[in-house]
């Protein structure tokens, strides 16, 4: 299973822990690097800079393996240029972006020796960040969790081989060996597998979340529009079916004016944001879950160390 990522990386196997917003913690991070994937943390996850500093590390003083944060690059995310800065200063390996423009990250990492890996869902967004200087590309496809592509793997990783010259980490439906092993024949280097770990016993959310994932499969996951802003995996729970996927006043707002956009998009994102939060940590009947498809695959709650052999066995 060695790959050009596996060599970039100097890792065993070709896997990121994906960052999952509340769900990724040092606990899960530190027990990816030990048994030789690699693993990134959301700086979304921590409120103050004091409290990523001490995240970030927690981490380095328990492995010499690579770790990475993942920023929100858009306007959105008010904390972003902090936290970029003090992932240059604290000298994470990789950064992943999301959802903007990865420039002023490049830009600021390259010289500090951090590599930039850049979510992408289509070809032309991952040539433009090719030819900023990415490092590699996460190719989101149609079965990711959480903010989802809208194309599928089997299409999107081939037109990116041809095309692309950096490495490619393949994100959504990987559960299994075989997956894994198909996403790599596809022509990915490595693969960024996020829902099956949020059913590990170091995992910080609720055992409701946990067992969801166990009780529910494939078909109870629908994409919502009225969470964050920005189309969702979710599992399709009794409040989800009542809140329905219709847009809702804000988006309508945020569609028809220009000068409020910035500030409804940022409400928006801040309050998908506590409802997730909430659901996560104690479900209540607003239970919002992120999770894509590959929950099919998900029959028990186990040690994250279990979830990686079983994932990585031949």
């Amino acid at each position: 299973m060695k790959t050009s990522f596996t060599k970039l990386m100097g890792i065993d196997y070709p896997i990121i822990m994906a960052p999952m917003f509340l769900v990724s913690n040092t606990k899960m991070i530190i027990e990816a690097l030990n048994n030789g994937i690699t693993a990134a943390i959301p700086a979304l996850n921590y409120r103050t800079d004091e409290a990523l500093r001490k995240a970030i590390t927690e981490v380095k003083a328990a492995s010499n393996k690579p770790m990475g944060v993942n920023l929100i690059v858009n306007k959105s995310n008010v904390r972003y240029k902090k936290q970029l800065e003090t992932c240059v200063d604290l000298k994470v390996d990789f950064i992943i972006t999301s959802l903007g423009s990865p420039k002023n990250v490049i830009d600021k990492c390259k010289p500090a020796g951090i590599k930039v890996f850049c979510d992408i869902v289509d070809l032309g967004y991952a040539k433009k960040v090719e030819g900023l200087g990415a490092d590699a590309v996460i190719a989101v496809n149609s079965s990711a969790g959480g903010h989802t592509g809208s194309l599928k793997a089997e299409k999107l990783i081939p037109l990116l081989k041809k095309e692309v010259n950096i490495p490619i980490i393949s994100a959504g439906g990987i559960a299994t060996h075989n997956q894994l092993k198909q996403a790599l024949d596809m022509g990915a280097d490595a693969v960024s597998v996020g829902t099956l770990f949020i059913a590990s016993n170091e995992a910080g959310v609720s055992d409701e979340y946990k067992n969801a994932l166990v009780e529910y499969g494939a078909k109870d996951i629908i994409l919502s529009r009225n969470i964050s802003g920005t189309p969702l995996t979710v599992i399709n729970t009794p409040y989800m079916q009542k809140l329905g996927n219709k847009p809702s006043m804000l988006s309508k707002l945020l569609n028809q004016n220009k000068h409020l956009k910035k500030y409804i998009k940022m409400f928006i994102m801040a309050k998908g944001l506590k409802a997730i939060e909430r659901a996560a940590n104690k479900p209540t009947y607003k239970t919002v879950w992120v999770a894509g498809p590959s929950i099919e695959h998900v029959h028990s709650v186990k040690p994250l160390k279990k979830i990686i052999e079983d994932l990585v066995k031949t």
